[in-house]
């Protein structure tokens, strides 16, 4: 697959775990994560590059690596897909994963068909992100943990959407790039 794997997390354990597993499903590159710069300059080589989450106890501690990414100016690494990988089905970690931007958690069993699946998902296919002055990252909107209060949806202020390919030769292409604000009361 010519994309490269960033693992993110601790590079034991959980991390050890991540790593064989992409080198297993033929990502052309998997390395531990080390940077926006770095993931700059591999996004030359490889237009897409995912960023694969190890299990860590808090969850919120990848915060600041989402924010990162999700916040780049490069398109490429800005738009990369985001994935955790959580060891229990927790809906407190899932809500925290897609508040932060995460385009997709995994939970186990880590099989290599049912992540091959996942990751391909990724690529190919229209997706849609939004971005508020707090959040970038896919619309999960019709998530069973979405917000449940009309101050928690992308109602009722200025927001952009814009609606991505992921292509593993050319990259990230924005479809379609609209600005909203709400009406003035």
């Amino acid at each position: 697959m010519k994309a490269a794997a960033y693992i993110v997390g601790p590079m034991d354990g959980p991390g050890a775990a991540l790593m064989d597993l992409a080198r297993r499903l033929g990502f052309s590159a998997v390395l531990p994560y080390a940077g926006v710069a770095q993931a700059e300059q591999q996004s030359v080589r490889t237009p897409v590059c995912y960023f694969l989450f190890a299990a860590v106890p808090d969850v919120g501690a990848l915060r600041g690596v989402a924010e990162a990414i999700r916040f780049c100016p490069s398109r490429r690494v800005r738009f990369s897909p985001l994935i955790y990988f959580s060891e229990s089905p927790s809906i407190e970690t899932i809500t925290r994963c897609i508040n932060m931007g995460f385009d997709d958690v995994i939970t186990m069993p880590f099989t290599r068909s049912r992540v091959a699946e996942r990751i391909d998902r990724q690529v190919g296919q229209s997706h849609v992100y939004y971005e508020t002055p707090g959040y970038f990252g896919p619309d999960r909107r019709d998530r069973v943990t979405g917000p449940r209060r009309a101050a928690e949806t992308r109602a009722g202020g200025q927001f952009r959407r814009l609606e991505i390919v992921r292509n593993l030769l050319t990259g990230v292409n924005v479809v379609r790039d609209d600005s909203y604000m709400a009406p003035a009361g």
